[in-house]
């Protein structure tokens, strides 16, 4: 029986009449076999073939281990044994040598080889007996090796991870997973990758550095997936941001009536141009000037300059009218009078800077507020002035809301008010865009509408002439449906998305992707999603993972490690106590394995046997926001109330939109924290502002010395610690400052102590450290100790003071955020998803918390989907029952008791799942 040849190294694999003897036969490429070389290849067969009985192997010894590589033993496409032959009544027809009935039988005379053709050769087999290579040395690499990483926390960490499996990375919050993954892997990866670009090109890339790891091996191309805002940009939206609004210009300009122009008349990023004027022909000898006009159509709105809305500003927040310049009259952050801003507009020379503004002329007062740019030259250095509204408009406002330092949005939202704009209402199209139309919809109308809705719309357009448009754009909007996001609408500012919609915004392209062997790298992937939707974004994970690729998922959810082939977790402990590798294997062994995550892997959180006694309510009336269909509902106080419910439901548009200005609202959302690497816990939280005072106390010295950003910084690295050389389109490095050792203060103020310790040592110290050093002693400081207390309550209590926040993990980032605003005073305290990046054990140690600060008379109001706070609440509002116009509604309200007793929502089903009730 002949079997086909199977490509092997250089040649190719012929399987000879008798079973189990193989030849190689490597290809020439010069076809130049001379006649005695396949003389004595054909007397090569025939002694194999009649010299050995090759039907049958040698017999194995016992306990002896299998010669045969896996794909052999299984009859893989690898294996040498041909297949066996299907028999004409359709069943597998015996190999030769067995007649089927259990009687040996003769073995039949070896078929003749077939003629050998000019070009092959033959390599010489010794024993027929012995397996060709089982494996291709290209398909050895199935591993992705990583030895002696040291990034960050990781101590000496080395792990093998499968490719083209999906491989799940747990462990506490701040343990070193995001180190692992998207510091090491993935930024190796496309760091390899934009080496491969001239260095011209790289002059214009970001420069990586190589990570701190001695080998890695096997990596793919990375592409990754991770919580990051889409864009601050108020001009960025989910469609633009997805290539959806793009196939919809074209559309609009190829079916569109009336036609008004190409797709870029449909864009309300590009503005209409007109231009005339004369250039100059050469011909010959001679030249001679034509006129020429320029048209471009373009589908901004020219009043709003395609941002959708307009904006009136209070000059009250933005000046004190009854002082000069001089006593710094302006109240805009970072134009104080000693600032650059101050000085530049007061020594611009278009007013006095000694008036009371009150007292300026319209002139002047116009020049101070809206003087378009101009020339001028201050303290020697030429500079353009521009009034202070046009100048807010193109440093604050260019950013979306969300997108703004918690300062900048304090004060926009003081002294600015946004309204739709008056002439697109709010489509932020010109009216030329908007009256083109396709059955009755106009762009604007369908960037409107909600992506599922769209998609139906879509659908019903039959025409071939775009037939190929319609297919790809209705294959995006599918993508959003799929992907849980179809309650969305195109025309929705990307920075108003969540982190969770975010990520799952920017997982449309790859869904219907020709990759394959790519490393997708995904960063808790199920964040904000409710437990009914997860087991869809499992699907998409274990698709991809089918279509060959390496699946990479940072992830804390019960539900999302379950379906993982491979595990690593990474602890024990978080910080300095973290960064070890505790287990590696499957779901099962992590399961019986003593880790932190193997032992609360099966958590589940009871129902409270008694609840609190509400002690009030706010009431809200006719919430008619965004998707919410005009809900009253009233919302207890002196509780832990958790709000829930699917994805797009209206919980945020309820919580944040509705709860009246004057209820005392402390709000604690899910916008990151953003610093350099200037920025520590003690800077962020305002620890610093008492520990300097009181080593200037201490020392009869300024406080400014004690910031490594301003007086008391080292002169020879800004006090940034490090001194950093850049190297063009190379990495750039840094080094430690020699003069500072990397303390970042001047030797000078290092000879300043407080209860025996120099300002760099206290920031050296853990939180847990310095709520010690600071609670008594020489040291006493009650503000400070006071901060220190409350970054211990929320699990901080290993961090050190001057760990720059760039280097903290997003669970680390989230409870930060909800200690420093803790010292907020308020009655009520609103947290949108607080279990954002927290491990199963952190999330214990957040229940607590939130029983602390019911129990000391405040109100909580939680947007969450974890099932361990549902059953942890006092109360349970539920809202869908889908998303989108399919929500909006309250579908539950009272004790989760009652809600898995009823079982009457899809909350209530996954929580009686989830308690075992």
């Amino acid at each position: 029986m002949k079997g086909a040849p199977t490509e092997a190294g250089g040649g190719r694999l012929v399987a000879t009449a008798t079973e189990g003897a193989l030849a190689t036969l490597p290809h020439d490429p010069m076809g130049a076999a001379s006649v005695p070389a396949i003389r004595r290849r054909r007397a090569t067969e025939q002694r194999l073939t009649h010299g050995t009985d090759a039907r049958r192997p040698a017999p194995r010894r016992t306990g002896a281990p299998n010669p045969l590589p896996p794909s052999f033993e299984r009859g893989g496409e690898n294996s040498s044994r041909a297949p066996p032959a299907a028999s004409p009544t359709g069943g597998t027809r015996p190999p030769s040598g067995s007649s089927g009935r259990g009687r040996a039988t003769p073995a039949p005379k070896p078929r003749r080889r077939p003629r050998l053709t000019r070009g092959d050769t033959m390599s010489m087999a010794t024993r027929p007996d012995t397996p060709s290579p089982a494996v291709h040395a290209a398909d050895s690499h199935g591993l992705i090796r990583v030895q002696g990483v040291r990034e960050n926390n990781l101590k000496n960490v080395s792990v093998e991870i499968p490719k083209r499996r999906l491989t799940v990375f747990t462990g506490v919050s701040g343990s070193g997973k995001s180190s692992l993954v998207f510091a090491t892997i993935a930024a190796e990866s496309q760091r390899l990758i934009n080496e491969t670009y001239s260095a011209f090109l790289q002059g214009f890339m970001p420069t990586l550095a190589r990570p701190d790891v001695d080998v890695l091996d096997g990596l793919t191309t990375a592409i990754i997936v991770d919580q990051q805002p889409m864009g601050a940009d108020v001009r960025s939206t989910v469609g633009t941001a997805t290539d959806a609004n793009a196939m919809l210009r074209i559309l609009f300009s190829r079916l569109g009536q009336p036609h008004i122009g190409p797709p870029n008349a449909f864009s309300f990023n590009v503005a209409s141009v007109r231009a005339s004027g004369a250039i100059t022909v050469e011909r010959g000898s001679s030249s001679k000037p034509v006129k020429q006009t320029f048209t471009r159509t373009g589908g901004m709105c020219p009043h709003c300059e395609g941002r959708g809305a307009v904006t009136d500003f209070d000059r009250s927040q933005l000046y004190d009218d009854s002082k000069s310049l001089n006593e710094g009259a302006l109240t805009i952050p970072g134009y104080s009078a000693d600032g650059w801003y101050g000085r530049i507009f007061t020594g611009c020379g278009f007013f006095d800077p000694d008036k009371p503004i009150r007292d300026y002329t319209e002139t002047e007062l116009h020049d101070l507020l809206y003087k378009e740019p101009t020339k001028i030259k201050v303290e020697g250095t030429n500079l353009t002035y521009e009034g202070v509204i046009p100048k807010i408009q193109k440093t604050f406002l260019v950013k979306d809301r969300e997108a703004m330092q918690p300062h900048i949005r304090a004060f926009v939202d003081r002294a600015v008010t946004f309204t739709a704009c008056p002439q697109c209402d709010g489509t932020r199209l010109s009216e030329a865009a908007r009256s083109s139309k396709i059955k009755g919809i106009s762009i604007a109308d369908a960037c409107a509408m909600q992506i599922s809705d769209l998609a139906e719309w879509v659908r019903g357009l039959d025409e071939p002439s775009v037939a190929p448009l319609l297919a790809s754009l209705a294959h995006t909007l599918d993508s959003f449906v799929e992907i849980g996001l179809g309650y969305l609408s195109l025309d929705r500012s990307s920075g108003t998305l969540s982190g969770g919609e975010a990520q799952r915004t920017k997982m449309i392209r790859h869904l219907g992707s020709s990759l394959t062997d790519v490393t997708y790298v995904f960063d808790e992937p199920t964040i904000g999603l409710h437990p009914h939707d997860i087991q869809r974004m499992n699907d998409l994970l274990l698709r991809l993972r089918d279509k060959g690729n390496t699946v990479l998922v940072v992830e804390h959810k019960p539900e999302t490690i379950a379906i993982a082939d491979h595990v690593v977790d990474l602890g024990p402990g978080a910080g300095a106590a973290g960064g070890t590798v505790c287990f590696e294997g499957t779901v099962e062994g992590l399961r019986a394995g003593d880790t932190v995550t193997g032992r609360h892997l099966d958590d589940r959180a009871a129902l409270k046997e008694t609840v609190r006694t509400p002690t009030g309510a706010v009431q809200i009336r006719g919430a008619n926001a965004h998707n919410l269909c005009d809900v009253d509902v009233d919302v207890p106080l002196g509780v832990l109330t958790v709000v829930t419910g699917v994805a797009g439901s209206g919980k945020s548009s309820l919580i944040h939109g509705s709860l009246p200005a004057d209820a005392g609202v402390v709000s604690i959302d899910q916008s990151a924290i953003r610093g350099s690497r200037r920025s520590n816990p003690a800077t962020y939280t305002g620890l610093l502002d008492p520990i300097r005072k009181a080593f200037a106390k201490a020392n009869n010295v300024k406080p400014g010395l004690f910031s490594a950003n301003s007086e008391g910084a080292c002169p020879n690295c800004n006090g940034a610690g490090v001194i950093d050389t850049d190297l063009a389109m190379m990495a750039g490095v840094s080094v430690p400052c020699e003069e500072c050792e990397g303390k970042r203060f001047q030797a000078s103020v290092l000879e300043h102590h407080l209860g025996g310790r120099d300002i760099s040592e206290v920031l050296a110290m853990s939180v847990a450290e310095a709520e010690e050093f600071f609670g008594a002693g020489e040291a006493r400081t009650p503000a400070a100790h006071k901060i220190l207390g409350r970054l211990a309550d929320v699990g901080l209590g290993y961090l050190t003071l001057g760990q720059p926040l760039t280097t903290l993990s997003g669970g680390e980032r989230q409870r930060l955020k909800l200690a420093t605003h803790m010292a907020e005073k308020g009655g009520v305290y609103v947290l949108d998803e607080p279990t954002t990046g927290l491990h199963l054990a952190d999330v214990e140690q957040l229940l607590g918390l939130l029983d602390r600060l019911v129990d000391s008379g405040k109100s909580v109001i939680v947007i969450e989907h974890h099932q361990a706070v549902m059953a942890h609440a006092d109360w349970i509002v539920d809202l869908g029952p889908g998303a989108g116009h399919d929500g909006g509604r309250i579908v539950f309200e009272g004790t989760p008791a009652d809600l898995v007793a009823a079982r009457s929502t899809l909350t209530g089903e996954h929580l009686a799942a989830y308690v075992g009730a």
